[in-house]
């Protein structure tokens, strides 16, 4: 599921590519996240047109990418935490919490963010879900990480508790530095990512209730590699 999930994505996003900016954008407005149709239907249907997809959005707007960056981290991401969270929780629960994730994230963001009219895309909210998940599931893996100094590429192995714990606190950092000055959000929907990693964190165990032997074979140590 993992890899169909990326498989998807991916093509949904170079589909993207073929679009010219005008309709890329209409395309963003109508598959995307916009937190105003959700809260004030009325001003959006009268200023943004009519909204086709309703709550629908919560579901599209994360098969949607805004750039080739975008499209290439949240993927790496999926792929590398992805695979081993479906092992414990099965194909086609692994699918339902992920879409739940993303829900729950974008479900934040309109909580967050009300009257914003700007529409959100990506991927990110679900797989901080899965990310959430990891960080109960595999509290002894370690994680390889990329740090360039000097445009030389390091390799360090890091605590997955300790690398998912600062991914997070750096989410809350930016997202309450959002709110005060939302000039310095930089275009990311940082509530999204806090509000899928604490669903995924909480509420990753109703979807393993049939599968405990594959946590059993992970108890001890898995290394997994990231970026």
């Amino acid at each position: 599921m993992t890899w169909g999930l990326i498989f998807i994505n991916v093509l949904v996003f170079l589909f993207e590519t073929t679009l010219p900016d005008p309709i890329l954008e209409r395309l963003f407005y109508v598959f995307g996240l916009v937190p105003a149709k959700i809260t004030n239907p009325w001003w959006a249907k009268a200023v943004l047109g009519p909204d086709i997809l309703g709550w629908g959005t919560f579901i599209t707007c994360m098969f949607l990418h805004g750039g080739w960056v975008h499209i290439i981290g949240n993927m790496w991401t999926l792929w590398i935490f992805g695979d081993n969270v479906e092992d414990v929780m099965g194909h086609w629960r692994f699918l339902a919490f992920y879409i739940l994730c993303g829900a729950a994230a974008s479900l934040v963001h309109v909580f967050m963010n009300p009257v914003s009219a700007v529409p959100i895309v990506g991927a990110s909210g679900a797989i901080a879900g899965v990310m959430g998940a990891y960080y109960t599931l595999f509290p002894r893996a370690r994680i390889v990480i990329l740090f360039p100094i000097l445009f030389i590429p390091f390799f360090f192995e890091v605590p997955a508790l300790f690398y998912l714990g600062f991914w997070f606190l750096e989410q809350l950092f930016s997202g309450t530095l959002s709110l005060s000055a939302p000039m310095l959000g930089g275009g990311v929907a940082w509530w999204a990512h806090i509000g899928g990693f604490i669903f995924g964190l909480f509420f990753n165990r109703i979807f393993i209730f049939s599968s405990r032997r594959v946590l059993e074979r992970y108890k001890d140590e898995y290394t997994a590699f990231g970026l």
